[in-house]
């Protein structure tokens, strides 16, 4: 690994997405953002979609950066959030655009009428995924259930990352980590169970073959190496569920820690060799993901970011625009803000107001909704710090190990303020960073792909030895 290697990681999140460039060289790795773009819902017909077009034009526009920085890479890979797929036709041509998770055509008069034809409980021993309206399985039925043309006219499915990847190469495969968010995968044997297809009316092989993280799909196609004249480079299917390429880039020194990607969603959970599927870890609403290297994320989702992102959206529109640093300046301000929300409570998911969607609630549940933006923000900052010990108190009682640390990732890893309280709550220490770890475990399975990194315990061997970490040791009360 004495070779200087160039990757091109494409980071897709639910509100952006960005290109990053990385260097890998004796044992470190480096990174640069190459590009940055918004990833917006469109709202059609009070329809939600993703713009899979504009996203693949952005792809192509970092490969041509690249090209104009006369970079030799290595090696492509795509990440994205879970769930989501796209349609295609038996000429290979996709039928109109994804729906969006967030689409209320998933609503829970949805999944009771599939719970009809099979239990949750059968449902969750199956897959061990959690049940959520967003999953890919309700989807699929509620698309039936709406007689969607699109639905109808599909001759095979592809995952958001998967999909991506047929735009770039012209391969069509599944990747086991995004295809485990789906809730059609049976948690035992890693193969899609008929079973779950029957209340739709499709049949398992219209999903393409299951591929492991770190398998080499195949290079660009000409078409696009003719567009951006850049060489045939390989496209590597990494680990496709971001949460999924995010562990990956935990700088664990031992198995026994948990994590914390902290973005947009709050994903909480820890690293097992095994699925853990229980009545308790059932009624708990946990999930088994898959991971790479054969592990299985064992997580819980948590509402994270997206309340102050809601938030900020209509701050922005009365013409007040916050900096981060500004709003932890609010939260500091009123640390004795007593009311506290669930992040998680169905009214949050996607209100047309996210601050009126929290004083209601406050008033709902008998307590002094907020006012001023400090008080809306620190509201915000407690109940996830709140909702976080909670799950890691579940977690710990389902964990076949003792949890003695807790790793932060992602952007919220930058929140000094909100990590200290995190460690504050759940009394053991949080160590934050890295806050690109999306993109960095997206580049490690690249490097794997081409047979530049051996294990797991290797990678985050070399992450520990590039990225600056801090600790925060919970303060005496």
């Amino acid at each position: 690994m004495n070779k200087l290697c160039y990757f091109l990681a494409f980071d897709l999140g639910a509100t952006s997405g960005r290109s990053i460039l990385a260097t890998l060289q004796e044992g470190k790795i480096c990174i640069e953002e190459l590009t940055r773009f918004p990833n917006r819902m469109l709202r059609i017909n009070q329809q939600y979609y993703w713009n899979i077009y504009a996203l693949f034009e952005e792809l192509e526009n970092a490969l041509c950066a690249v090209v104009q920085r006369n970079i030799e890479l290595s090696a492509i890979g795509i990440d994205t959030w879970g769930v989501d797929f796209v349609y295609l036709a038996a000429d290979g041509t996709m039928i109109g655009l994804p729906r969006a998770y967030r689409d209320p055509y998933t609503a829970n008069e949805i999944l009771e009428q599939y719970f009809t034809q099979i239990s949750r409980e059968k449902i969750y021993k199956t897959t061990g995924i959690q049940i959520m309206n967003i999953n890919s399985l309700f989807q699929l039925y509620a698309a039936k259930n709406e007689n969607s043309f699109a639905f109808k006219s599909a001759d095979s499915i592809l995952f958001m990352p998967d999909a991506l990847i047929y735009l770039l190469t012209n391969k069509k495969v599944c990747e086991y980590s995004i295809a485990s968010t789906s809730q059609l995968l049976n948690v035992w044997n890693r193969k899609f169970e008929e079973e779950l297809f029957e209340p739709f009316g499709k049949k398992t092989s219209i999903i393409p073959e299951l591929v492991m993280p770190g398998t080499l799909i195949g290079n660009l196609s000409e078409a696009i190496q003719k567009e951006c004249g850049i060489p045939a480079v390989p496209v590597v299917a990494v680990a496709g569920h971001d949460t999924a390429s995010a562990i990956a880039a935990v700088p664990a020194e031992s198995e026994n820690f948990a994590y914390l990607s902290s973005g947009t969603w709050s994903l909480m959970g820890i690293e097992t060799k095994n699925p853990i599927v229980s009545d308790e870890s059932f009624r708990l609403n946990f999930t088994n993901e898959g991971g790479v290297d054969g592990t299985i994320r064992f997580l819980k989702n948590i509402t994270g970011m997206w309340l102050l992102e809601q938030c900020r959206k209509e701050w922005d529109l009365q013409g007040e625009s916050y900096s981060y640093s500004e709003i932890v300046d609010f939260a500091l301000s009123v640390p004795d803000f007593p009311s506290l929300i669930d992040p998680d409570a169905e009214c949050f998911a996607n209100p047309e107001s996210m601050t009126q969607a929290i004083t209601d609630y406050c008033r709902q549940s008998h307590q002094k909704p907020p006012e001023s933006v400090a008080e809306f923000i620190r509201c915000i900052f407690n109940s996830m710090v709140a909702k976080y010990k909670q799950v890691l108190n579940h977690l710990q009682v389902l964990a076949p190990f003792k949890i003695d640390k807790l790793h932060i990732i992602g952007g919220g890893s930058q929140n000094r303020l909100l990590n200290q309280l995190t460690a504050n709550a759940i009394g053991i220490p949080v160590v934050a960073g890295p806050s690109e770890a999306t993109a960095i475990g997206n580049v490690m399975m690249q490097a794997k792909a081409l047979g530049l990194v051996r294990s797991l315990p290797k990678m985050r061997k070399i992450i520990r030895n590039s990225i600056e970490l801090e600790t925060f040791y919970p303060e005496k009360q």
